[in-house]
């Protein structure tokens, strides 16, 4: 598994990019556990694992990028610990018509039925890669490839929160109300991030997703 390339963001972060690509299950925990090793280091203020990719904010006083750049790459050739596995999540969706509006046409462009579509996208053992975008977002990976889609042409200016999306080979649950262009297929009354919480995300890298399908609207 090929190692991070690095480049400098500012004077006091790096961002360390891991053959950015396909998803990678086993490629994300690396980077996890190098995030995990990392945590706790003098001089070493900020770790953020994102999808192939860590940005680290370190003291200059503490470190040089080259001598981060070094204890990066020894954590990342460092084995693997067995993954302990994070909290299982079962989200009950509501899919199709008002509540995923997406749903019919991304259905007829797999050649498949609204109600076998969404029965595949539930059926599916989804892993939380990394968060970002917005708070609490989490990008899932484990989209069967048959659910795949490109990103929309023309952004929807709101989708609210709650909304369960699909785009590009990933699927995902909007967490704050915002304008997107991933295809909406469905809703759930879940909530994925409330900043009056003590743990104000519900999700967290590592987490497992289980969709639970409770009707599709015509």
């Amino acid at each position: 598994m090929s190692g991070p390339v690095f480049s400098e963001l500012g004077e006091a972060a790096l961002l360390c990019e891991y053959a950015p690509g396909a998803l990678d299950l086993a490629r994300q925990r690396r980077i996890w556990a190098v995030a995990s090793g990392l945590g706790g280091v003098p001089g070493v203020r900020e770790v953020i694992p994102g999808m192939n990719n860590l940005a680290v904010v370190y003291d200059p006083d503490a470190f040089t990028p080259a001598t981060l750049a070094a204890s990066i790459e020894a954590l990342w050739s460092a084995p693997v610990p067995d993954a302990a596995g994070g909290r299982i999540h079962e989200i009950a969706v509501t899919y199709g018509g008002e509540a995923g509006p997406d749903l019919a046409a991304l259905a007829e462009a797999a050649g498949m039925s609204p109600t076998d579509f969404a029965g595949l996208h539930a059926g599916g053992d989804y892993t939380v890669y990394a968060l970002g975008s917005q708070p609490g977002f989490g990008y899932l990976g484990g989209l069967d490839p048959r659910l795949a889609a490109p990103r929309r042409a023309a952004v929807h200016p709101r989708v609210e929160a709650g909304r369960v999306i699909i785009g590009g080979a990933q699927t995902a649950v909007q967490s704050c109300t915002t304008p997107s262009g991933w295809h909406m297929i469905g809703r759930t009354e879940a909530v994925f991030f409330d900043p009056a919480s003590d743990r104000p995300a519900l999700l967290a890298p590592g987490d497992r997703v289980k969709f639970r399908l409770l009707e599709v609207l015509a």
